[in-house]
């Protein structure tokens, strides 16, 4: 009996000294270690974090109910969030890291089979889900609908299409939209395929951004294209990925190392795979402009969902962005993107814009110009190309700059806890994740985190958490 109660007497002293001593300086002792199992284990995600000394009295602790770790309690007790954590509005713009089995279709297969790079998926397959017509009620219920805002878009927009519509620019001179070919081109295309029609005519209907650039528009230079590739790190509005035939945005190297520094904790490891409300593809930051270019019955209006759900995404950055900084009221129903659905003869011209009602961000699409290109002998056939030449001439470079200046008001002070691209480490891991992934494509972050119908893209759209906790990236004015 003797030593029973003296093995139940170390018992009790180890578990009293716990308190004070990590168990895992017993290690050596089995036993220590299993007596430990009834204490509270902290959370895995939850990161150690120094506060100052509260007495320890459990029955002060019993009638106040407070936990020292739980940063609502502190929230209640001081009134302020404790330093280490992200206020709570800002904590979903947060780079999101994708789930194993979305990750592993990041890669491209290198199976003699497959000869589809696993970010663009066939014309067919792309746009199966926007040919039901319920695709629109879908959108409604993210948030983002295919129609005009009773509060209507600002007058300062209105006047910015008719502009851009109107300015006079140059075109090429020798191109199947030469007066004495135009007739002939349209013919050859009649009631052909989509690719067909891309290779013939949608770059005279919207220019390469990256061509001109090459042609020696240097205020081009920051722009970057997408062709037919998926939108793999932008943060979902729908199950569908986003997949333009053709898109712009900004390129990487448009921003300075200090701005991108800036934006590191909402972009996160973006070569590994990590999603981001301000990008699209893994080198665009910031897209506005999308084209889709559909043949066959009613194939316009396919185009039209498709351009929607991209440039709900485009336009939703640039607000989350503005928010950030407290400067939402400056993008309010203001035409941030713009879109352009063709065919072998028809063109529709689209703004998008948000609504936005303190947190509630509501988006809208702004008809700017719809006709027939072939009509009166090819009239108006360089009309888009004169609107899209005068967007990347006129409109972006005023877009570019309102960018940086937000980004330019978020802090340097951030505990990053991710390396950066620059850093080795950064860099290697993301490509090597990228050489591992073998499994077929996924499109979305996860099954069980699709966004429920009562989402809006001013909400977390999918359930994964942020790629770790950092402290608040926006500047507070001086008390």
């Amino acid at each position: 009996m003797r030593s029973v109660d003296q093995g139940t007497t170390r018992k009790r002293k180890r578990v009293d000294k716990s308190s004070t001593e990590s168990p895992i300086q017993h290690n050596g002792r089995k036993r220590a270690i299993d007596d430990t199992c009834d204490l509270p284990k902290p959370s895995p995600k939850r990161r150690q974090i120094t506060r100052p000394t509260v007495p320890e009295t459990s029955d002060n602790a019993a009638a106040d109910n407070v936990d020292p770790d739980d940063p609502i309690d502190i929230w209640r007790r001081g009134g302020s969030w404790a330093p280490q954590y992200p206020e709570p509005d800002m904590d979903h713009l947060l780079a999101r890291k994708r789930s194993s089995k979305s990750l592993r279709g990041l890669k491209r297969s290198n199976s003699g089979s497959s000869t589809t790079p696993s970010d663009q998926k066939p014309r067919e397959e792309k746009s199966a889900q926007y040919r039901d017509q319920r695709y629109e009620t879908l959108l409604a219920t993210k948030g983002s609908f295919m129609i005009e805002s009773k509060l209507d878009v600002t007058s300062e927009s209105k006047t910015l299409c008719k502009n851009l519509l109107q300015k006079k620019q140059t075109f090429p001179e020798n191109s199947l939209f030469r007066d004495d070919l135009f007739k002939s081109t349209c013919q050859k295309i009649h009631n052909r395929n989509e690719a067909r029609v891309i290779q013939d005519i949608s770059r005279l209907i919207v220019p390469s951004a990256e061509s001109l650039a090459t042609y020696g528009a240097k205020h081009l230079e920051i722009l970057t294209e997408s062709v037919n590739e998926g939108w793999n790190n932008s943060i979902p509005l729908t199950e569908t990925r986003p997949q333009s035939d053709y898109s712009v945005g900004f390129q990487r190297d448009a921003f300075t190392e200090e701005q991108l520094e800036k934006l590191a904790p909402f972009i996160g490891e973006f070569l590994g795979g990590d999603l981001s409300f301000f990008m699209a593809t893994y080198y665009m930051y910031f897209p506005f402009l999308a084209c889709e270019v559909k043949c066959g019955a009613a194939a316009l209006d396919v185009a039209d969902r498709q351009n929607a759900h991209s440039m709900t995404l485009a336009v939703r950055g640039v607000v989350e962005l503005f928010r950030l900084v407290k400067r939402e009221n400056e993008v309010d129903r203001q035409i941030l993107a713009f879109s352009i659905s063709h065919d072998y003869c028809a063109v529709r011209i689209y703004g998008y814009y948000p609504v936005i009602d303190g947190k509630d961000t509501k988006y809208y699409r702004y008809p700017i110009h719809k006709f027939d290109f072939t009509a009166l002998d090819g009239k108006d056939k360089w009309a888009t190309y004169r609107f899209t030449k005068n967007v990347y001439d006129t409109w972006m470079p005023a877009h570019f700059t309102k960018i940086c200046s937000a980004i330019d008001q978020l802090s340097l002070n951030i505990d990053f806890g991710v390396a950066t691209p620059s850093e080795s480490t950064g860099l290697s891991q993301g490509l090597e994740s990228l050489a591992r992934l073998e499994d077929p494509p996924s499109l979305l972050v996860d099954e069980d985190n699709n966004a429920g119908p009562t989402d809006t893209p001013a909400t977390s759209f999918s359930k994964p958490g942020p790629a770790k906790r950092r402290k608040s990236p926006v500047k507070r004015p001086q008390q």
